[in-house]
């Protein structure tokens, strides 16, 4: 379908659009509203959708106030939330506020400029639609764009990038590959619903940001040998009944049914650089942009959350990603947005 019968679903104008409705996406949203503007999120999945995807019985590291957005409570029974209690406290959220969510939409390029932007998306069905905005946010985190490990057979369909629940590898030969958090919480996972875990990491232990809770466990099921770890070791090959690990002792290949590659990830380098922001290069990919107001070296584009971070994505969480919305704010009533060419 061609560009000119996109479907224009901007009237009335938006003053801010926010790219990503995860929670610092919609605590922009939210400030903005509170502010005085008019604000539009669009995400290429559903509502808050990389927590959507993150295992099905996951736990958070925080507490639940920590996690609130908009002066809204999070009530919950328990010290730690999980993922559920989460995803319905977003939900409640974005009911509150009226909050106008344009899910499943993808972006697919961003044109116009600062005071008359023009967001083009695609749905579901490949359909092209375009948002009119005076101003942008990105605010798409991370969690979609895995660190790859670019070996043989990372294409086959055993390996994953992800981690959702134990059941389906019960009884099985799996290797986690990672030494942090989530191959902590994977491998014992799993071991613990009666799969035969091999865990392989780089490094000479596990990583000293797995938490407190966490690593006495997962050291202490590679002790008493219900784990099988691999320390300063690589995955070299994957193929459909085995995997090939580099070792201090040399290679080894052991049987395997099912991978789970969790090194990592990392923001949309690319499609932050294909809107004009400037990366430095010598500052972990960090993207440029003024530290009080958020705004990038594109005027009227602005970065929240993990994403200012680069690639130290250990750095920017909910906890503190939740407070950009009010910075981006402040900047927009400063300028004084709503005296706009669209007005």
């Amino acid at each position: 379908m061609s560009e000119s019968h996109a479907r224009d679903t901007t009237e009335p104008q938006a003053d801010l659009l926010v790219i990503g409705a995860g929670p610092t996406g919609m605590a922009c949203a939210i400030e903005a509203q509170r502010a005085g503007f008019k604000a539009v999120l669009v995400d290429k999945g559903c509502l808050c959708n990389s927590l959507f995807h993150y295992p099905a019985h996951m736990t958070f590291f925080t507490t639940p106030e920590l996690l609130e957005i908009g002066d809204i409570p999070f009530s919950s029974p328990n010290q730690k939330p999980n993922r559920n209690e989460a995803l319905e406290y977003y939900r409640k959220v974005s009911e509150h506020y009226h909050l106008d969510v344009r899910q499943y939409e993808n972006v697919e390029r961003v044109t116009g400029s600062d005071g008359s932007f023009v967001v083009h998306t695609t749905d579901r069905f490949g359909r092209p639609l375009a948002h009119r905005a005076r101003k942008l946010v990105i605010a798409t985190g991370y969690y979609d764009l895995p660190n790859y490990l670019n070996i043989p057979g990372e294409d086959l369909n055993k390996v994953r990038h992800y981690y959702d629940e134990p059941h389906p590898f019960f009884g099985l030969d799996v290797v986690v590959i990672g030494g942090k958090n989530s191959a902590a919480i994977a491998a014992l996972d799993l071991w613990r619903h009666g799969a035969r875990v091999t865990l392989v990491h780089r490094g000479p232990e596990m990583h000293r940001h797995v938490k407190y809770w966490i690593l006495p466990d997962i050291n202490n099921r590679i002790k008493n040998g219900e784990l099988t770890a691999y320390f300063n070791s690589s995955v070299t090959h994957i193929a459909e009944d085995e995997i090939t690990l580099a070792t201090p002792q040399g290679l080894l290949t052991i049987p395997n049914h099912f991978v789970f590659a969790l090194t990592g990830y990392h923001p949309d380098f690319e499609f932050i650089e294909r809107l004009g922001i400037k990366l430095d290069e010598d500052n972990h990919r960090t993207p440029v942009c003024d530290p009080v107001t958020l705004e990038s070296n594109v005027p009227g584009i602005y970065l929240a959350g993990v994403v200012i971070a680069g690639e130290r994505t250990n750095e920017i969480f909910i906890e503190n990603g939740r407070f950009h919305g009010q910075q981006i704010a402040a900047d927009l009533q400063a300028k004084n947005v709503s005296a706009s060419v669209f007005d």
